[in-house]
């Protein structure tokens, strides 16, 4: 299973917010320090303040910061919102033409991992994710990002 680019670009811009939880970051600053590109950024991140991760403030001292605190955001949630789409194989979707997905039972195998793979994510926070703090604040430093040590 491969996470799309979407979810994983939108779990490092919050990983970037929970690193600078004391300030408001840009989305150019966020593009920078990952190096990936801006408009995908601002599609992103648009999405995680529809879901209620995110909030955006316009203007002069406008920029992003985390809705609720990284303790509060499970990445069970995040997954749920940003993969959109957990159809492992076609007999998981609305339109099935495999001739054996009545007996199958590959269906039902993926299904149970899938699963496993949703509870580990649901025992889990953006808090969780930021533990190794310094060393993160130090990758981006290194990348001349504004990144100030938690």
């Amino acid at each position: 299973m491969q996470l799309t680019r979407f979810s994983d670009y939108s779990l490092r811009a919050l990983i970037y917010l929970g690193l600078n939880r004391h300030r408001r970051c840009t989305i150019r600053e966020i593009a920078d320090a990952y190096g990936i590109s801006q408009n995908h950024l601002v599609k992103l991140v648009h999405h995680l303040g529809r879901n209620g991760f995110v909030a955006t403030t316009r203007g002069k001292n406008g920029g992003l910061e985390l809705a609720r605190p990284a303790s509060e955001i499970n990445l069970g949630a995040v997954f749920r919102a940003t993969e959109g789409n957990f159809h492992l194989v076609e007999c998981f979707g609305d339109t099935n033409t495999c001739p054996i997905a009545g007996p199958c039972v590959l269906s039902r195998v993926l299904d149970e991992a899938l699963q496993a793979f949703m509870e580990v994510l649901d025992r889990h926070t953006l808090e969780d994710l930021l533990a190794p703090s310094h060393a993160l604040n130090r990758i981006f430093a290194a990348g001349q990002a504004n990144v100030i040590p938690a």
